[in-house]
């Protein structure tokens, strides 16, 4: 029994690895990580905005605030991390 295949359906992934596969999709991740914190930014500020003096409020935008940064910061990181991988190991991998 012969299992299917996606030869002339004009799927872009047909006959791709699974690097090929996230290194496609790795190109979409970082923009999206940005706009996710500049939302989560206007969020936080919007919340210590409305807090009114309420520090449980307060404390809830600036976390929200800190985590967003730290978010970001990982996926900064994991960027970094993937060019030094292309580097020493001679992988195009974006």
């Amino acid at each position: 029994m012969k299992l299917p295949t996606y030869d002339g359906t004009g799927f872009i992934f047909a006959n791709k690895t699974v690097g090929e596969i996230i290194s496609k999709l790795l190109i979409y991740l970082y923009p999206a990580a940005g706009l996710i914190l500049l939302l989560m930014l206007i969020s936080g500020g919007i919340t210590l905005m409305t807090a009114a003096g309420d520090p449980a409020k307060s404390k809830a935008g600036y976390g929200r605030i800190i985590n967003a940064f730290i978010g970001f910061a990982i996926i900064f990181v994991s960027y970094f991390v993937l060019q030094l991988v292309e580097v020493l190991l001679g992988v195009k991998i974006i």
